[in-house]
């Protein structure tokens, strides 16, 4: 059983950093592609980042310069590191084992 729990999130003030993590359980962690969505206030689950087995990675336009993504296959942990945080940003941050499980969701504030 797969399975993906995330941690890191919270409140921030504009211009402010958060890690968010992610442990998956179960599986062939190692072999997964890993990516972080996110559900901001009126619009649809996005993508933001992703992660393949190889360690290449991409991150979305509107995150470039801000946002960077990694992993660590002996922990089996995903990050994604948050820097110059915009209100914009605000909203549910999902992380996703591609083909295999998502994870409930870390709210993600950034209010002054």
């Amino acid at each position: 059983q797969v399975q993906v729990v995330e941690s890191g999130g919270g409140l921030v003030q504009p211009g402010g950093s958060l890690r968010l993590s992610c442990v998956l359980s179960g599986g062939q962690f190692e072999r997964y592609t890993m990516g972080w969505y996110r559900q901001t206030p009126g619009h649809q689950r996005e993508p933001v980042a992703h992660i393949l087995s190889s360690g290449a990675s991409d991150v979305k336009d509107f995150a470039k310069g801000r946002f960077f993504i990694s992993r660590d296959n002996t922990k089996r942990r995903v990050d994604l590191k948050m820097n110059s945080l915009k209100p914009e940003d605000t909203g549910v941050y999902y992380c996703n084992a591609f083909g295999h499980a998502w994870g409930q969701g870390t709210q993600v504030t950034v209010s002054s």
